[in-house]
């Protein structure tokens, strides 16, 4: 048998525009909710970031939370667990990390009700780092997703690669990158693709493969891909392979799972490490020590101003809310609070990168939005009755946030 486990991940950032929202809601996510409701036997992983719900929860997509909630509940789906606003865990404090992934858990949980139970993780941008292991194990999941560059042993196909920590076992599922950004690029079609995996099987008894990409390629990027591909997929899927002489085999049926059910069908063997990798990573950039060339590249001046000022709005967020002891401090500590978690998320970064991905204006939303958590977390110090010494100290950090906003501004126009 050849499991293909597919993943769909769906994300936008909180800075998104209601117009670009709807537009792909119309291509992309009111198609793949009716395709995956459609009668056939194909399951799947869905990732849903908490950042998409709170949009699609204002700006007319009650209809796609909705249908999501039925596919989960009515078992064609599973969900994962993730950043409530799509945030780089390695790149962040693990408190930070932990907050991220319970908020996102809280409003998955009220918007999709009893569908909502993950065993699973995925990363934003599959960003790892051995740190955020104790994170995901900590959140109650037993499996994580990663880039096919991390696998740090035998490629699996047969047996699920687990570590063992301090914190418990974790089991680990790596995207097969090729075959996914064949797909993504629609380099390959949907015959091409089941021919593909049956090749991949040789004479093992049971194989699988993950692949994960963004939702949005099926419609929006890729107009009319969830039919072309994904409906194909589906159809042919079930049907065997040619054997010899024109006979059939039930060992090269393709199943399309969920990958939570590939720990029902194969053993588990312990692995070293993973590679700190992202999706986008590429063997080059491991060498160069560079795990996160699209959010933090050494060699790009706007991510490392970027940082630096995010560092200091993490900073002083979290000396607002330990310093706030009334009514005054306790409300802009909130509202910074608030701020700084969607200031994390990574597209103004992933639109810095010049790979070749570059947006002024995608890069300045995510500015706006830590300028407004700087500038309640001031307000909060401020309003607090913390010693003179610790307001300075507060000021100077805020200064030098200002001066960093007012460089990266230079580099937005230059």
């Amino acid at each position: 048998m050849i499991y293909w486990a597919p993943l769909l991940h769906f994300y936008q950032p909180p800075t998104q525009l209601p117009d670009v929202l709807d537009r792909i809601c119309d291509e992309c996510y009111r198609p793949l909710v009716h395709l995956l409701g459609n009668g056939h036997d194909a399951r799947a992983t869905f990732n849903v970031t908490g950042s998409l719900i709170e949009l699609l929860s204002v700006h007319h997509g009650a209809d796609v939370v909705d249908g999501l909630r039925h596919l989960g509940e009515h078992q064609r789906i599973e969900f994962t667990g993730t950043a409530m606003y799509h945030a780089i865990l390695p790149l962040i404090p693990a408190s930070e990390r932990r907050r991220q992934v319970v908020l996102n858990r809280r409003i998955s949980r009220d918007a999709f009700g009893r569908g909502f139970e993950p065993t699973g993780f995925f990363p934003p941008e599959l960003c790892f780092a051995p740190s955020i292991v104790p994170t995901v194990l900590e959140t109650g999941h037993g499996w994580l997703l990663l880039g096919g560059v991390a696998c740090p042993s035998e490629w699996p196909v047969d047996f699920i690669p687990t570590l063992r920590t301090d914190e418990g076992e974790l089991a680990v599922f790596f995207r097969d990158d090729l075959l996914s950004n064949r797909i993504a690029f629609g380099d390959l079609d949907a015959a091409g693709f089941v021919d593909s995996l049956r090749a991949m099987k040789g004479s093992r008894e049971n194989i699988y493969v993950v692949t994960a990409m963004d939702a949005e390629t099926f419609g929006h990027h890729l107009r009319g891909w969830e039919e072309q591909f994904l409906a194909r997929v589906f159809q042919i899927a079930s049907a065997p392979a040619p054997g010899r002489g024109g006979s059939r085999t039930t060992t090269d049926r393709v199943q399309v799972v969920p990958i939570s059910r590939l720990l029902e069908v194969f053993p588990r063997r312990p692995i070293p490490m993973p590679r700190a990798s992202s999706w986008s990573s590429s063997g080059e950039d491991l060498a160069a020590g560079n795990p996160y060339p699209l959010w933090k590249d050494p060699g790009n001046r706007i991510h490392q101003l970027q940082w630096q000022l995010t560092d200091l709005v993490l900073d002083l967020t979290r000396r607002a809310e330990e310093l706030s002891d009334n009514d005054d401090s306790s409300r802009f500590a909130r509202i910074a609070r608030i701020q700084t978690d969607r200031a994390l998320h990574s597209c103004q970064y992933w639109w810095a990168s010049r790979r070749p991905m570059w947006d002024v204006n995608m890069v300045h939303r995510g500015l706006v939005a830590q300028q407004e958590a700087l500038l309640n977390a001031m307000r909060a110090i401020r309003s607090s009755h913390a010693a003179d010494a610790v307001r300075a100290e507060a000021t100077y950090r805020f200064v030098a946030a200002r001066d960093l906003i007012a460089r990266i501004l230079d580099e937005l126009i230059a």
